[in-house]
């Protein structure tokens, strides 16, 4: 399969048994269960749980929007509402016990994390230290300011694999994404 957002494909084998009915000198029938392994081809969309800024400042909205929606070539956006250009309280239902609760369970069920890091955010630090312990593929992504700089715990965490840090500048986050993802 080829093109960008394709849907990617994995391989899952179903298990047969099946019983052969076959004649030995010992009884008139022997009963021989044996295993036959099927491929089937299934298609695999990616759980994508995208962090930006809510509470610590919305400024960034409209990116965010645009970042989800190029996320969207790749597979699902669990929290699609982080770019919603409205009030986003209007959109989450429940007190912060309930939204932490669905949060983290969005977290845990994504395959990887796309967090936009530039605007300081308590909420996006703590989504990124839980995707650590669960062991996420995490993208941060990072526009340098002068006179701001990402924080030390964000940036010292990059290893090149399972938890990249990327300054860019918007005309690059197609790229950015996609050799992201890719790799996923």
């Amino acid at each position: 399969m080829s093109g960008e957002g394709a849907s990617s494909y994995c391989t899952r084998v179903k298990v047969e048994k099946v019983i052969h009915l076959a004649g030995n000198s010992r009884s008139p029938t022997s009963q021989k269960i044996s295993t036959r392994h099927r491929a089937l081809k299934a298609p695999i969309t990616m759980k994508i749980y995208f962090c930006g800024s809510i509470r610590g400042g919305r400024g960034d909205a409209e990116l965010y929007s645009r970042i989800i929606e190029q996320l969207k070539a790749y597979g699902t956006v669990l929290t699609e509402h982080v770019g919603f250009k409205e009030p986003i309280l209007k959109h989450i239902e429940g007190d912060d016990v309930a939204i932490h609760t669905q949060d983290m369970a969005w977290l845990e069920e994504s395959d990887v994390v796309v967090a936009e890091v530039t605007q300081p955010s308590l909420g996006v630090g703590y989504e990124i230290g839980r995707a650590v312990a669960w062991k996420k593929r995490i993208l941060c992504l990072y526009r340098p300011d002068d006179g701001k700089g990402l924080s030390a715990m964000v940036r010292g965490a990059h290893d090149g694999k399972n938890f990249i840090v990327k300054d860019y500048q918007e005309p690059e986050v197609p790229g950015i994404l996609k050799e992201f993802l890719s790799s996923s």
